[in-house]
């Protein structure tokens, strides 16, 4: 079979058309384009690159000698004599052309009266057209180049990278002449004007979990922009060509290694897309990591990512370091170090000094940063300097020259393994480290009003401990504990290394234990329920604590990433922090839902609890009645909650035991006369009654009494129960002796519920006529514990506020006590 070559050479000596030409052409490069991902296999990084753009440059070339063939034919004139040059520009021109990129050509030529330049340079487009090449072309005659270079800077950038490809060397030698010309034309503008476009790129593509290889932060803009001031100044080829005094080796092999594995990334990432890309999106990390010989697993893709973050880091920070080397271009205000190869206490000092205002750092004192040489462990004056820096006003610079020249986890020892690590959630945009100290940036710049002077109100030390509690409130990711829990734990070993007081210590160690809950309790709570405000109050002691916990939390939000925080979310958050610094006056109701959430985080951890299904689970929980959780195991609420779900209307389910004592256990979702229940049962003293409302209108009841019967007694007992569950009875009953001073009624009890006690003697058929007053005037009961002991009564009743009770409360009362 012929090769492409000799199909060509056939197809000339027929005197085919262009079209059939590129036709095979075509086909070439489809093939050529099936064996990359085997190529990439064998020749990744910059060898890949340089390899592809061998095979464009061999392609260009075929189409400039068919082109000539076309139309000379036999009459070839010598291609120095042709004055039709091709060069190569951009990536292309770099010999970093990607897979898919487009190919950027420019076609230069000088006008004879020989030889008709612009059918030539029009015939090689069309082929290339044809050919099926993504091309991106200029033409221009070879005495306008200057002009054009100065009529637009993409263009000048674009035309200082360009290389030979084809054609004619004697007109290269000449636009070589104009190149440089170029190069000396208003160099210090040209730089200011690409310096300045880079910062505006970095603006728009920000070094997040999903970050522009081309043009983000730490992108192969920084590295171009590198090789153009170099070009400019020192006419170099390569960033390796620039004086040792400005790129010294060791330097340079650091970067080299970092921008050749995100050469290879982006060559995956164009292979697994199939066409041009330049953002590494989170659903493509799987595919692009197998590409580069990662495994599949998940921790496998959080090492490719966390890489990839470690490589645009260093990247951006040797960039920032050469090309102010290079440019010069200088802010007075900006922080510099006394000297270039200070120790790094003498270089945090120094930070630490200026950190009584907003500054911006030199990038000599990243590079200082950079060079300094690290101690195994902290001295006291080192750990003293970390210390009072919390307590300084504008910490983020601080942090931020760290995290940039990669020492933040070296000083702040805490972050040492969270440093770049990627967080695979679909909800965080930036690694771990890039998160935190947005974080302190935010918490410095407080704009609204409420919190400015909830933050302004602090202390110096509460606001010290509340950036140090920001700081170090992701640092135990990344781990198989739970977070927070590490988080917290390594708090506390490096707040006690700064000598914070204990009780700072507890409370930050507080504040990182509970991070996330005001978020997802003001988000994803009904924050109407009295019982949502109670469990999430009672996680903070003290005012000072509720207001650490919400500024950590707007930060928190804020530092997610773009548009997180927002005007729906800031009302949720801003209501729980108010109903909660009110629910800490229910000092008996915290206790109460204290004690409940004890025993919730008992049930989570039952294995019965855990192979329920996540929903019904999130439904116990949410059971309304403290007593409940309070008094019973988590086996028997596993138990009442499975009999209560899966009750039909009108359904109900009841148990007798009659071992020592008489337990009477009913779920009902309608109606329990209990008060005929009692009166029937009114032989027997009653010692305990709960009263539990469940979910579905579902309530949970159980009756103690102080005696049991017999076992030819029992049919009859169940019939009673029967009837007390299937009819309302009308009963003519005897008022018992209740003083008011025994009954006392708060309806200000709490939000949701108000309450009424009731202490007095116990007396036959009290409960029953308590119970039938309640049903008389409609009044449901959410919870009740009735307990009797030594003769003496003890009733609580919660009843919710939105029902009859506070309507009738002195009708109430009247009723109650009537017969005194």
């Amino acid at each position: 079979m012929l090769n492409t070559k000799q199909q060509i050479e056939n197809l000339l000596y027929e005197n085919a058309s262009d079209f059939e030409i590129a036709k095979i052409l075509k086909q070439d490069i489809k093939e050529y384009f099936g064996t990359l991902e085997e190529s990439f296999a064998q020749n990744s990084g910059k060898h890949f690159l340089v390899k592809h753009t061998r095979k464009i440059d061999s392609l260009i070339q075929s189409v400039y000698n068919i082109a000539m063939r076309s139309m000379f034919e036999a009459y070839l004139p010598l291609k120095n004599t042709l004055p039709i040059t091709i060069l190569a520009l951009g990536s292309y021109g770099r010999e970093q052309l990607c897979v898919h990129s487009d190919i950027d050509l420019m076609i230069v030529y000088k006008k004879t009266k020989g030889y008709n330049a612009e059918e030539m340079i029009e015939k090689i487009i069309y082929i290339l057209w044809d050919a099926g090449i993504k091309l991106g072309h200029r033409v221009h005659e070879i005495d306008e180049l200057f002009e054009v270079s100065k009529s637009d800077i993409t263009i000048k950038t674009s035309m200082l990278e360009s290389r030979f490809v084809e054609g004619s060397k004697y007109l290269w030698t000449s636009i070589e002449n104009e190149l440089q010309r170029i190069r000396e034309h208003e160099k210090e503008d040209f730089i200011q004007a690409k310096i300045t476009e880079m910062s505006q790129l970095h603006k728009r593509f920000p070094m997040t979990m999903e970050p522009n290889l081309k043009e983000g932060v730490g992108g192969f803009r920084n590295a171009n922009l590198v090789y153009w001031i170099g070009n400019i100044l020192y006419n170099a080829k390569h960033i390796g060509d620039l004086p040792l005094e400005i790129v010294n080796e060791k330097d340079y092999k650091e970067f080299r290694v970092a921008l050749e594995f995100l050469f290879r990334v982006r060559s995956a990432l164009h292979l697994v897309r199939k066409k041009k890309e330049d953002r590494v999106r989170l659903e493509l990390i799987p595919q692009i990591a197998t590409y580069l010989g990662y495994g599949s697993s998940h921790q496998e893709h959080m090492k490719f990512a966390k890489r990839v973050t470690a490589s645009l880091k260093t990247i951006k920070l040797y960039t920032t370091i050469w090309i102010y080397e290079l440019s010069r271009v200088d802010n007075p205000s900006m922080l510099k170090p006394i000297q270039i190869n200070d120790s790094l206490p003498s270089l945090l000092q120094q930070l630490s000094d200026a950190s009584h205002k907003q500054f911006e750092i030199h990038p000599t004192f990243l590079k200082a940063l950079s060079r300094a040489s690290l101690p195994e462990r902290h001295d006291k004056d080192t750990l003293l300097i970390i210390r009072k820096l919390f307590f300084k006003p504008h910490t983020h610079d601080f942090f931020q020259a760290l995290l940039d020249s990669n020492l933040l986890g070296e000083v702040i020892t805490p972050l040492k393994q969270v440093i770049n690590l990627p967080q695979f959630d679909g909800y965080h945009q930036y690694a771990v480290a890039i998160h935190l100290v947005k974080a302190i940036y935010h918490i410095e710049n407080l704009t609204d009003p409420i919190l400015l002077n909830i933050y302004n109100d602090l202390k110096d030390e509460e606001r010290a401990l509340l950036k140090l509690a920001i700081l170090i409130h992701d640092s135990g990711k990344g781990r198989k504990e739970e977070h927070a829990i590490v988080g917290a734990r390594l708090f506390k070993i490096f707040a006690e290394e700064l000598a914070l007081p204990k009780e700072h210590i507890e409370i930050g160690k507080n504040l990182i234990l509970y991070h996330n809950d005001m978020s997802i309790t003001a988000q994803r709570e009904d924050l109407n329920s009295e019982q949502t405000i109670l469990k999430f109050a009672v996680l903070f002691k003290t005012k000072l604590e509720l207001d650490l916990i919400y500024l950590l939390t707007v930060v928190d939000l804020m530092s997610v990433g773009d548009k997180i925080y927002n005007s729906f979310n800031s009302k949720l958050l801003y209501t729980l922090y108010t109903q909660s610094c009110i629910a800490l006056s229910h000092g008996e109701k915290l206790y109460e839902t204290s004690k409940r959430l004890k025993k919730e985080k008992i049930l989570k951890k039952n294995r019965n609890f855990s192979e329920l299904p996540k929903l019904f689970q999130k439904k116990i929980l949410a059971i309304p009645s403290d007593l409940l959780f309070m008094k019973y195991s988590p086996e028997e609420i596993i138990s009442i909650a499975n009999i209560a779900k899966n009750l039909k209307d009108k359904e109900y389910n009841f148990e007798i035991n009659t071992c020592n004592f008489l337990t009477i256990e009913v779920i009902r979702k309608d109606n329990f006369d209990i008060s005929y229940l009692l009166h029937k049962l009114n032989r027997l003293d009653i010692v305990n009654m709960d009263i539990c409302k469940l979910f579905s209108k579902t309530k949970y009841f159980k009756l103690e009494f102080n005696e049991t019967i017999n076992e030819d007694e029992l049919p009859i007992l169940k019939e009673l129960i029967r009837e007390a569950l299937s009819t309302v009875h009308t009963l003519n009953l005897t008022p018992p002796r209740i003083e008011d001073k025994n009954v006392t009624i708060d309806c200000n009890h709490s939000q949701e519920y108000a309450m009424m006690q009731l202490q007095c003697d116990n007396q036959k058929g009290l409960i029953s006529y308590l119970i039938q007053i309640f049903d008389d005037l409609k009044i449901d009961i959410s919870s009740a514990k009735i307990h009797t002991k030594s003769d003496k009564v003890s009733d609580l009743f919660l009843i919710e506020k939105n029902g009859n009770f506070c309507k009738h409360k002195e009708l109430l009362k009247e009723r109650i006590i009537k017969n005194y």
